[in-house]
């Protein structure tokens, strides 16, 4: 998008998409930059691990703005030597710019040419890499799943709120414009009160999180397998759990941190609410044996409400699979009075309270109109956009709130929460245990014991 086209021009075209935008007073025109200390300095960002999401989507997105932003790519960690030369490659390609090569963030941060990183790593490296970054003095934008466990997302969480770091946590739905327009619908008592919430993500991919061909392809003396692993057991040398980390506990939940924590995310945002209350889960290996520790189908009840009163409440109900790809990916809200639909972008009456039902039982009809989410709000049409895709928008704020030293969209207390969801979850599917969160201590409990491994 050109800086000068206008914000109308933008939501003309894309109110009833998934557009993202900066919103409210996380966007800045680039006038007001120059009102901004540090305005003038250039930021440089490191890339903390040269992944397939770096290439296809970070790195693009900050692209994107960098110009106008005074940001630019001058170096890149990662521990596997040919990732390295693949991150030079790509930026030199991309930006004409060349960047530093670090073996492994300690040799990253001890340069004096970075300011800030992009965290695009392993799902479990996530806390532990961010903690690193802002006790060493940068901020970070950092990947989803936040964390995997408990342990990490407290010691991660502890370092953004101990250093005051600048840290964007990936879930890019708080950057999407109908995102907010359902939140701004939502909390200003239109929809009336959530009584149960349906996602799925469906999809029929066998490859889905394989690489085979680099599997075969990577050695283990190019690496570094001993830090890699971090503080997870140690292990022999495993090139899929290196490659496909996605698959394997503890490296990664699966699901439940790669999807599930993208659109469980909206519930706390739409609700302010922390976590759920408790959660059961189901699960399996159904179709794709393919020597995988990661369910290819689960299914999770979750009980959402406020923690100190039971009375009051309502379910959300999780599923996804691998092996069917009907029904794709869809966010359903529902009140008494009808649903509001993240997929079709609509509010409607569908399935609200009908006069023939209320009247039996002294009640009032109460049906919501059928509406675009676009005609439910009243957006501000004065701010500049940014770009016309979330993780475009997501990446700006982030850019932004650096500058400015806001809080962003998506702040280290919105990836503690998601993962909090993600690892009730992960421990409802690995233990087959009723599971809940014990505030005090800040602990997931499966069975009323601590769940780690």
């Amino acid at each position: 998008m050109n800086n000068d086209q206008s914000r109308r021009d933008f939501l003309k075209k894309s109110a009833l998409t998934t557009a993202g935008l900066s919103f409210g007073a996380m966007a800045f025109s680039p006038k007001s930059y120059s009102r901004i200390i540090g305005a003038n300095d250039r930021v440089n960002v490191g890339i903390v691990g040269f992944s397939d999401r770096c290439r296809g989507a970070l790195v693009p997105a900050m692209q994107i703005h960098a110009k106008e932003m005074n940001f630019q790519f001058t170096a890149v960690s990662d521990i596997w030597s040919r990732r390295r030369d693949e991150a030079v490659a790509f930026v030199k390609d991309k930006t004409g710019l060349t960047l530093a090569t670090a073996r492994n963030n300690d040799e990253l941060y001890d340069r004096k040419d970075v300011d800030a990183v992009i965290i695009s790593t392993a799902d479990f490296q996530h806390a532990l890499h961010c903690k690193e970054a802002v006790e060493a003095g940068r901020d970070a934008y950092v990947e989803k799943p936040f964390a995997e466990t408990m342990a990490d997302n407290r010691a991660a969480k502890e370092a953004v709120l101990r250093t005051g770091k600048i840290v964007q946590v990936g879930s890019q739905r708080r950057s999407g414009l109908n995102y907010h327009q359902a939140h701004d619908f939502i909390k200003a008592g239109k929809f009336g009160d959530i009584v149960a919430v349906e996602m799925t993500w469906n999809v029929n991919q066998p490859g889905r999180w394989r690489r085979a061909d680099l599997v075969s392809q990577i050695r283990k003396e190019d690496t570094d397998w001993d830090r890699y692993q971090m503080n997870r057991p140690k292990t022999e040398w495993d090139p899929r759990k290196y490659l496909e980390f996605r698959l394997f506990w503890p490296y990664s939940s699966g699901i439940p941190g790669q999807w599930m924590a993208h659109q469980i995310d909206t519930v706390h945002w739409f609700t302010d609410l922390p976590h759920p209350r408790s959660v059961a889960a189901n699960g399996g290996i159904y179709l794709w044996k393919d020597g995988r520790q990661n369910f290819d189908t689960m299914t999770a009840v979750f009980d959402y409400g406020p923690l100190n009163d039971s009375s009051k409440g309502f379910q959300v109900i999780y599923s996804s699979r691998f092996t069917n790809s009907a029904g794709g990916t869809k966010e359903i809200y529902y009140s008494n009075g009808g649903e509001l639909n993240l997929d079709t972008n609509r509010i409607s009456p569908n399935g609200g309270l009908s006069a023939n039902q209320a009247r039996g039982m002294g009640l009032k009809e109460n049906l919501l109109p059928e509406m675009a989410l676009g005609e439910a709000v009243q957006v501000e049409t004065g701010a500049n956009t940014g770009a016309d895709d979330m993780t475009s928008a997501h990446m700006r704020n982030w850019m932004e709130c650096v500058r400015s030293r806001k809080k962003p969209n998506a702040d280290v207390m919105a990836g503690y929460n998601h993962s909090i969801a993600n690892i009730m979850t992960t421990a409802a599917l690995r233990t087959g245990q009723f599971v809940t969160f014990d505030e005090e201590k800040q602990e997931v409990l499966a069975g009323g014991k601590v769940f780690q491994y």
